[in-house]
């Protein structure tokens, strides 16, 4: 299937590890130019340089100035982008209840505002040449909150309300924005929440990782690359009727119709 990605200039948040690598290896494999972004200059970098026609991009979500200074280095290497995924890494895991003041002010920053002033930066140019794909990695929390990620269910969810606003005012230019939705995705990220849940509960990471998988009807975790392929699609060409969504991808764990 020809997804009408090639030479697309995609911006992929996070794209240095985890769900957002394989997006970014999945859009060049397609044939867009990707941007690699990510905390980890030498990481993004390297993936750039083993990729066709890809810029490496130092970018920190906490950082205004790391945000605006990637803002500056694309527009003045490509003029804009197509296509932009938000990404990154999750916050802090603990009980909703103890979360101090500063800890949401910072998560918010990185988690929703910081990621708005990077797609508010290239949204205009989508708008004028009629075509735009702007996709954000959110949580299957958003749908059924997860246990001990407080932070994420509550600012992830501020996200979904984000995106479908914005799906409603720039559908008539060509432009789609939607959720995408994992659940338990075997990243680095979803091994650190499984070792912090082995150690809360006093289990072995073996125990915990059976349990979870028992909650999945798949009866395991899912792959970054089955995660990459629904993303790639709902940012192609081919996906060019769907906007405003939340699409799982979870190995059907969300109990809720």
């Amino acid at each position: 299937m020809d997804l009408g990605l090639d030479n697309r200039r995609a911006l992929v948040m996070g794209s240095t590890g985890g769900m957002g690598e394989a997006i970014a290896r999945r859009l060049s494999s397609e044939g867009s130019r990707v941007v690699i972004a990510g905390r980890s200059s030498d990481k993004a970098v390297k993936i750039a340089k083993e990729l066709n026609d890809a810029l490496s991009c130092a970018l920190d979500l906490a950082d205004v100035e790391s945000v605006d200074d990637a803002i500056q280095m694309i527009s003045s290497h490509w003029g804009g982008v197509d296509i932009i995924v938000c990404n990154g890494g999750g916050p802090p895991p603990g009980p909703i209840a103890l979360v101090e003041h500063n800890v949401w002010n910072a998560q918010f920053e990185t988690m929703f505002t910081n990621q708005i002033r990077l797609v508010n930066a290239f949204l205009p140019g989508m708008r004028e040449r009629g075509w735009g794909r702007i996709l954000a990695i959110s949580s299957s929390g958003i749908q059924q909150p997860i246990p001990n990620l407080g932070i994420s269910n509550a600012i992830r969810g501020a996200q979904v309300g984000w995106a479908k606003t914005l799906a409603n005012e720039v559908a008539a230019e060509g432009v789609t924005v939607n959720i995408c939705a994992p659940g338990r995705i075997d990243t680095d990220r979803l091994k650190q929440l499984d070792q912090a849940a082995a150690q809360r509960l006093g289990k072995d990471i073996q125990e915990i990782e059976k349990d979870s998988k028992a909650t999945i009807p798949l009866g395991r975790y899912g792959t970054v690359a089955e995660f990459a392929d629904t993303a790639v699609f709902l940012v192609s060409a081919n996906a060019s009727y769907i906007t405003g969504g939340v699409i799982r991808i979870d190995g059907g764990m969300i109990r809720g119709i």
